[in-house]
């Protein structure tokens, strides 16, 4: 599995860099950075263990890989970045529409004694821990909707506000219990989603305060007669399968090893995890089909 996942994605990464990327006089393309960036990922390893060629097969012993300073460098490069997301949005325009999407947050811990400075203590996976989140907006497609990363202390509710600008289309979006607040409602009835989120204690009043009418809406769709809202929300635990199938592999979506600290390190090391995830979910389906 590991050296066929390889195979798609050294193939789709050099496809994509021939469509995208400007033709620039460097020693060493995007792609190739990429290349060496994907082989340390793929195989839970740090930058530096890319960048020596005894870690790599016999058959490419003729490669001239970088430094590890200049491997560091050039990942934080604009360029490198937009390749990047290329390939995660060519797997994306695979996706067919969907009037159902689901939200939820992934824990992404660290190291007690971790130094990192962006890293902070949250709220996640049931208990108090230090890191950062994976906030993702779900369809039925081999890769989010949409998705950023953010520190442990971020909300739920604050970090669906950042994703749900990004959506296209209108329907329903589906999510946990920490996700029913009225700015959230208003910012998915903005951008034409109804949101179905259920209340910590519902069946109970409603207090004084205004409520957005998307909200009122919601209970109605979820406490009352009709079964719709039921039957909606039940397909929300699908991301957390889908959260599941990211992580149940060999180069995973696993907790953030030592080597992978800051913003800078955390966002493409999460970046290449998904995009591993969906190559092996679309060999799986052509497999299937």
């Amino acid at each position: 599995m590991e050296s066929e996942l390889w195979k798609r994605l050294y193939c789709l990464l050099w496809h994509e860099a021939m469509l995208k990327t400007a033709r620039r006089r460097r020693v060493y393309s995007d792609a190739f950075i990429l290349t060496v960036y994907f082989w340390s990922v793929l195989h839970d390893r740090p930058r530096c263990w890319a960048c020596r060629i005894e870690n790599w097969p016999a058959s490419m012993a003729w490669l001239n890989l970088p430094s590890e300073a200049t491997l560091s460098r050039r990942m934080r490069g604009v360029s490198v970045m937009l390749l990047l997301t290329a390939l995660l949005d060519h797997l994306g325009a695979l996706r067919q529409p969907s009037l159902l999407r689901k939200i939820d947050s992934k824990p992404l811990p660290v190291g007690g004694f971790s130094k990192d400075r962006d890293a902070r203590r949250g709220y996640g996976a049931g208990q108090i821990t230090r890191g950062y989140k994976l906030f993702c907006i779900w369809g039925d497609g081999i890769v989010p909707d949409a998705w950023t990363m953010g520190p442990m202390n971020l909300s739920d509710p604050a970090g669906a506000t950042q994703l749900i600008g990004e959506l296209s289309g209108s329907g329903y979006l589906v999510a946990d219990v920490t996700h029913d607040s009225n700015p959230l409602h208003a910012v998915s009835a903005s951008r034409g989603f109804q949101l179905l989120a259920p209340r910590k204690q519902p069946g109970t009043g409603l207090g004084h305060q205004e409520h957005q009418p998307s909200r009122l809406r919601a209970i109605e769709m979820l406490e009352g007669p009709s079964p719709l809202g039921q039957n909606l929300y039940r397909r929300r635990t699908e991301i957390e399968r889908a959260f599941g199938h990211a992580s149940n592999f060999g180069g995973g979506l696993q907790p953030l090893p030592s080597w992978v600290r800051r913003p800078h390190r955390v966002v493409p090391w999460v970046a290449t995890k998904l995009l591993l995830n969906a190559l092996r979910l679309a060999q799986i389906q052509a497999l299937a089909a």
